[in-house]
C-alpha cells in the first residue's frame, strides 16, 4: 500500500503522455490526485483546434494548475499542425535566415498557438548545435552548426515564447548535436572534451538562461567528459546547469525512449534522474511502439515510473527532501503559466503581452528567401510522379504525413512513390543501372509526367545521393527537393537542386510556387499515393 502523502509527492514531478484524443479516467484521477500534467503528442490533437482547447480544459478542471506541453518547434516538428505540416519556419530556416526579429515573432506565434490549444509550455527551442552532419535525430530541427549562431536564436525564440505567456523549454542539454546514433533508439555517446563541449555545445544553453528560460531539458547522451551515466541520469551536468546560473525547472526528455527504457529501464531510470537533480520527469509518448514493441498501455508506462519512485522513497533509497525541492519547482512553473494565478506569484513567465503584429505573408517571406534553387529547374508537364527517397520519420517528427503531395496536388496531378530500402541502396547489379530495381520503377512512370525526387540525406556516398545519380540517367529532367540540411556550396548534382531546410507544409508550398512557376501546363488537381511493394 503506498502512502497517500507520498503518492500525492510523486505524482507532482510526473509528465505523462496519454493515448487518444480524449482523457482516459486514469489520467484524471492522477490530476484529482496532484499529477504535475500532461504532454501533448500528435495522436492527441485533432485538426479542430476547439476540440483542442475543449481537452485542455477539461484536464484544467481537475487539475487548475496543471501544465500542458507540446513538442512544437515549427518547421519539422509540429504536433499541433501534425495532419497538416507546420506552417511556421523551422530552426534551420531561421538560422540561415539569421535575423533575430522574425525568430522572437516564430517564438510568439507558437506561444499564441499553444495558448489557444490550452497549452502552457513549449518543449522549445532546441539549443543543440548541430556540428555533425550525419546526426540522425537533430539536423534541421537546429539553428545550425555553430554556437554563437545558435546561441542569438534561442535567446530571441525563448524571448518570444515567453513574452507569450509561455514556458520555453530548451533542449536537449548539455547538446545532442555532435551525435551519430539516436536516443530514441541507441544510447549515443560524444567523444568530446570538456574545453570543446563548453566552447561549442554550452553556450547556447547559457544564452537561454540569460535569456530567463523557464525549463531546460536534459539529453539521453553520455558524454565521457562527466562520466559512464547518461546526461539525464548524471549529476555532474546537471550541477554544472545549475551552478551556470539556472533555477527554474530540469525537465527530463522521454523516460520511454530505448536510450533510458533499454538500459537502465524507466522506472529505475526515474529514480536515477530525480537523484540527478531532474525536478520533472517526461514519461513520454505511449503511441511509440519502442522496445516494449507496443506491449504496454499508456497506465501501464505512467505506473511503472510512478510505483517505482514511490517505493524508492519508501524504502529510503531516494531521499524524500529531493522530491520535494523538485515539486516545489514545479508547482512553481505551473503557477507561472496558470491562467487562474498569472504572474502575480513573483515567478519570471509573464502574462502575455501584445504578440507582435505578424504582417501577413511575413513568415512565407522568410522562407521565400532561404528556399535556394541550384539549377534551372523546368517542370513542363501538369502531371508529377513523386518519388519519395528518405526513410522513415524518426520519433523526434513522429508525423509520417506528407505536406509536399499535398501542395503539389493543389496545382498539379501527382503520384507519390513510397520508395523502399531496396529503391535508394544498390544491389549486385548496381554498375550496371539500366537493370537495377530503381531504373525499372523509373520506366513504369509516363514519359510526360514531370519527377521530382524528395530527399534528406545528400551526401557523398549516400543512399539518397546514389539514388539520385542513377535516376539522373534515366530522367534527366528530374527535379530534387532536399528538405535536410543544406549541400554545400561546392556540391554538385547531376539533377537541380531545390534547398528547402524543413520538410513542413510552408516549406512544400513555396516549392509548388516554383514548380508552376516552371510550368506553361494547364493545372489540375489530384493525389493519388501510391507505396512501391518495397516501400516504407
Amino acid at each position: 500500500m503506498i502512502d497517500p502523502d507520498v503518492a500525492r509527492l510523486v505524482r507532482g514531478v510526473l509528465w505523462p503522455g496519454f493515448l487518444g484524443r480524449t482523457a482516459p479516467d486514469w489520467l484524471l484521477r492522477e490530476l484529482d490526485g496532484g499529477l504535475a500534467g500532461v504532454v501533448y503528442f500528435g495522436q492527441n490533437l485533432s485538426s479542430d483546434p476547439a476540440e483542442v482547447a475543449a481537452l485542455s480544459a477539461e484536464l484544467r478542471d481537475h487539475r487548475p494548475e496543471i501544465l500542458i506541453g507540446v513538442d512544437e518547434e515549427g518547421g519539422n516538428v509540429s504536433r499541433l499542425e501534425a495532419q497538416t505540416g507546420s506552417t511556421l519556419p523551422g530552426h534551420a530556416q531561421l538560422g540561415a535566415l539569421d535575423d533575430v526579429e522574425t525568430t522572437r515573432a516564430v517564438g510568439a506565434a507558437l506561444a499564441e498557438r499553444l495558448r489557444a490549444a490550452g497549452a502552457n509550455v513549449a518543449l522549445a527551442p532546441v539549443a543543440d548545435v548541430n556540428t555533425n552532419p550525419a546526426n540522425p535525430v537533430i539536423g534541421v530541427r537546429s539553428f545550425g552548426p555553430t554556437a554563437d549562431l545558435v546561441s542569438r536564436h534561442v535567446a530571441a525564440m525563448v524571448d518570444g515564447l515567453q513574452a507569450g505567456g509561455v514556458a520555453a523549454c530548451v533542449k536537449h542539454y548539455p547538446g545532442h548535436g555532435d551525435t551519430a546514433s539516436d536516443s530514441h533508439l541507441d544510447l549515443p555517446r560524444i567523444d568530446l572534451d570538456l574545453a570543446e563541449l563548453e566552447a561549442e555545445h554550452l553556450p547556447p544553453f547559457d544564452a537561454a538562461i540569460a535569456a530567463g528560460v523557464a525549463s531546460v531539458m536534459t539529453a539521453h547522451i553520455v558524454v565521457p567528459a562527466f562520466g559512464d551515466a547518461p546526461a539525464t541520469l548524471n549529476p555532474i551536468p546537471l550541477r554544472r546547469l545549475r551552478e551556470s546560473g539556472f533555477d527554474g525547472v530540469i525537465i527530463s526528455d522521454a523516460l520511454d525512449m530505448a536510450a533510458i527504457r533499454s538500459t537502465t529501464g524507466s522506472g529505475r531510470g526515474a529514480v536515477l534522474a530525480l537523484e540527478a537533480g531532474v525536478d520533472l520527469l517526461c514519461i513520454g509518448n505511449p503511441s511509440n511502439l519502442g522496445p516494449k514493441q507496443g506491449a504496454t498501455t499508456d497506465e501501464d508506462d505512467y505506473l511503472e515510473v510512478f510505483e517505482a519512485v514511490c517505493a524508492a522513497v519508501a524504502d529510503g533509497e531516494l531521499d524524500r527532501a529531493i522530491v520535494e525541492r523538485a515539486a516545489a519547482r514545479v508547482a512553481w512553473l505551473a503557477r507561472s503559466v496558470s491562467p487562474s494565478t498569472g504572474s502575480g506569484t513573483g515567478a519570471s513567465v509573464p502574462e502575455p503581452s501584445a504578440v507582435p503584429e505578424l504582417v501577413e505573408g511575413r513568415f512565407s517571406d522568410a522562407i521565400r528567401r532561404v528556399v535556394r534553387v541550384r539549377g534551372d529547374v523546368a517542370i513542363t508537364a501538369s502531371a508529377i510522379t513523386l518519388v519519395d527517397l528518405r526513410d522513415r520519420p524518426t520519433f523526434a517528427v513522429a508525423s509520417a504525413h506528407d505536406p509536399f503531395a499535398e501542395s503539389l496536388a493543389e496545382r498539379f496531378d501527382v503520384t507519390r512513390l513510397a520508395a523502399g530500402p531496396s529503391l535508394r541502396t544498390p544491389g549486385p547489379d548496381a554498375e550496371a543501372p539500366a537493370s537495377d530495381e530503381l531504373t525499372l520503377l523509373l520506366e513504369t512512370i509516363p514519359a510526360d509526367d514531370g519527377v521530382v525526387l524528395l530527399a534528406d540525406r545528400l551526401g557523398d556516398d549516400t543512399p539518397q545521393r546514389l539514388a539520385v545519380d542513377r535516376v539522373a540517367l534515366v530522367r534527366p529532367d528530374a527535379v530534387v527537393v532536399s528538405v535536410g540540411l543544406p549541400l554545400a556550396d561546392d556540391a554538385v548534382l547531376p539533377l537541380p537542386v531545390i534547398d528547402t531546410l524543413a520538410a513542413s507544409r510552408a516549406s512544400a508550398d513555396r516549392v509548388t510556387e516554383l514548380l508552376a512557376a516552371a510550368s506553361t501546363a494547364a493545372p489540375t488537381h489530384h493525389l493519388h499515393d501510391q507505396h512501391h511493394r518495397n516501400g516504407s
